[in-house]
């Protein structure tokens, strides 16, 4: 068994909290909203908070759990705005996800298969995939748009890359539907230890680079998808256009609905576009590279 301390906080006494939980010897400590904030864009290395922030500490089941909540009421008092104990069964907690996470397909022939469970098509293109600590297993609809574009390319042959590939889900599928060659480019290292494992579940790994942006500054190819947020869409417009050969494919995500004419006038100048796709609140756009 586990204790599990949900104490909820405004925004300023959130990394306060979370410290002392530490020091008072939770296992693991993460935030969730209390309220309903979205954050769409942090900032990289920033760690965003909610106005009203839930701060969930685990313990030890044999952790004296009257001493640590009379610890934090001493030393918050009324910034504490609600106390939640739970007590959880024991789990391996690292495959949790898989209770929610099922096999998908994606336009006609793509299969996304958790790792565990068998492809419900086995004659289709069976992406294997455990994401770990990394983003991307599908589910969000900014990464189906982009799995389901692939699936309608002809990727014969082609280069690819995957421009902030988190769990290497993209750069991996590529290669499946037949790409010659992929590259996967994140500053997060833990995106490209996921996206390596990831390579290996597949038998890919040989046609699959991975690297920090510096590190694959050279790289020029057929095929381009870039699923992060609208910001650094813009703010990377000009390097992510130069990595697009000329008469090669774009593909953004990550971008609300409300963006799409913002993150399109950013690479304008250089691309011709499709009429976006939108799925929920988010959308995807499409375009060719010019020649010349």
């Amino acid at each position: 068994m586990w204790h599990q301390l949900a104490i909820t906080v405004d925004e300023s006494s959130a990394e306060p909290v979370s410290d002392f939980l530490s020091n008072l010897g939770a296992v693991s400590v993460s935030f969730e909203d209390a309220g309903d904030q979205p954050l769409f864009e942090p900032k990289p290395g920033e760690t965003p908070v909610w106005r009203q922030t839930k701060v969930i500490g685990l313990f030890d089941a044999d952790a004296d759990i009257d001493h640590i909540r009379n610890s934090i009421e001493k030393a918050f008092g009324e910034r504490v705005l609600q106390f939640q104990l739970e007590d959880l069964e024991d789990r391996e907690w690292e495959r949790a996800w898989l209770d929610y996470f099922q096999p998908m397909r994606f336009g006609h022939r793509l299969w996304i298969c958790p790792t565990g469970f068998e492809p419900p098509e086995p004659e289709a293109v069976n992406v294997l995939l455990d994401p770990g600590l990394a983003f991307g297993t599908g589910t969000h609809p900014t990464t189906a748009l982009c799995l389901e574009w692939l699936d309608s390319q002809d990727l014969e042959g082609k280069t690819v890359l995957d421009y902030g590939c988190g769990s290497g889900i993209l750069a991996v599928a590529a290669l499946k539907l037949g790409a010659a060659k992929a590259y996967g480019v994140d500053i997060d290292p833990q995106a490209l230890t996921a996206s390596d494992d990831n390579a290996r579940k597949n038998g890919v790994e040989a046609k699959l680079v991975l690297g920090y942006p510096k590190e694959l500054a050279a790289v020029r190819v057929n095929v381009l998808l870039a699923n992060i947020l609208a910001t650094p869409l813009i703010e990377l417009a000009a390097e992510i256009s130069e990595k697009v050969r000329p008469g090669g494919s774009l593909a953004l995500s990550g971008i609300l609905a409300t963006q799409v004419e913002i993150v399109r006038a950013a690479y304008a100048s250089q691309f011709d576009f499709s009429p976006p796709v939108i799925r929920e609140e988010w959308a995807s756009l499409t375009g060719v590279k010019r020649q010349g």
